[in-house]
């Protein structure tokens, strides 16, 4: 598999010139809105230095302890890093209401929005290579860093309009009343990635979409005289893992009914790029083999 950590020091990259510009357009401006931005910014640090770490940590190979390979380290990544955005938020909505009771007037709002405007701009393409490098790489913790710089993206655009309004009509409440949208925001984001990653850490399986796709092409196998049952997936990071009772004709020899197992599997990885297939043969005839039909998710 293709090292990915590059896109993570990318990620480290990105976060650390968003903190500088966005720090430098509040210490600017005083802006409460622009201040929060910049808190979300060294969420976006930990979450990177975080992603670094757990695809350093998923590339190592299985071992005597890890036999299925340490691909679920991604999930920590994204946990961690909604947690930080919840975090964050909490902030964020605590300065924002004391800034709301107790206004202050904004300084220099040109220049600090058009800083602010630079690291909007950072992110947006940071985050545009992630979620591409994410989905073509089957990588939770790319998607998931390049959602939360794309929300960041959205939420910069609602402050620097919010900071803009002030700027036009003098109204200093906006600004405030903005960061709290702004927090409210995040805490999604931040519940939808934990969501997401606790789902991985539980087994969930691929997506309908791929079951569907798997489903059609065992179903082509009909013709030979082959069916299958008990078949159950699950996803652990960029690895994906299959397996599946493989029903031939009992007068087949090993050596047949093995040759068409390694088919079917070949078949398989096609649709599931990176996939662990594990297959059971058994005699199509034989009642014993129906006894763990139980197994199945759903119908084939």
């Amino acid at each position: 598999m293709i090292d990915l950590r590059r896109y993570a020091w990318l990620s480290v990259a990105a976060a650390i010139a968003t903190i500088l510009l966005k720090g430098a357009a509040w210490w600017m401006t005083g802006s409460v809105g622009l201040l929060s931005d910049a808190i979300e910014s060294f969420v976006n640090l930990a979450g990177a230095l975080m992603a670094l770490w757990m695809l350093t940590l998923a590339a190592q190979p299985a071992d005597d302890m890890h036999p299925h390979g340490h691909g679920k380290a991604e999930y920590f990544s994204s946990a961690f890093e909604g947690f930080l955005i919840v975090i964050a938020a909490v902030s964020i909505a605590w300065t924002a209401i004391d800034r709301l009771l107790h206004p202050q007037p904004l300084e220099a709002l040109g220049m600090g929005l058009l800083v602010s405007v630079v690291a909007s701009i950072i992110n947006f393409a940071t985050s545009t290579v992630l979620l591409r490098a994410g989905r073509e790489h089957r990588s939770i913790t790319l998607e998931a860093d390049a959602h939360h710089l794309m929300t960041d993206v959205w939420t910069s655009g609602g402050v620097i309009l919010g900071v803009g309004l002030v700027w036009f009509t003098g109204w200093s409440w906006l600004d405030p009343a903005i960061a709290i949208l702004v927090a409210v925001n995040i805490v999604w984001t931040g519940w939808q990635l934990m969501h997401r990653s606790t789902a991985g850490l539980m087994d969930i399986s691929l997506p309908a979409e791929t079951l569907a796709l798997i489903d059609q092409r065992l179903a082509s196998y009909a013709t030979s005289g082959i069916s299958y049952h008990a078949l159950r997936t699950r996803q652990a990071g960029r690895q994906s893992f299959v397996s599946l009772h493989v029903l031939v004709p009992g007068e087949w020899s090993v050596t047949l009914g093995h040759d068409w197992a390694e088919r079917i599997e070949a078949d398989l990885r096609e649709v599931i790029p990176h996939c662990h297939i594990t297959t059971h043969l058994e005699p199509v005839e034989d009642p014993r083999s129906m006894e763990d039909q139980g197994l199945d998710r759903h119908a084939p």
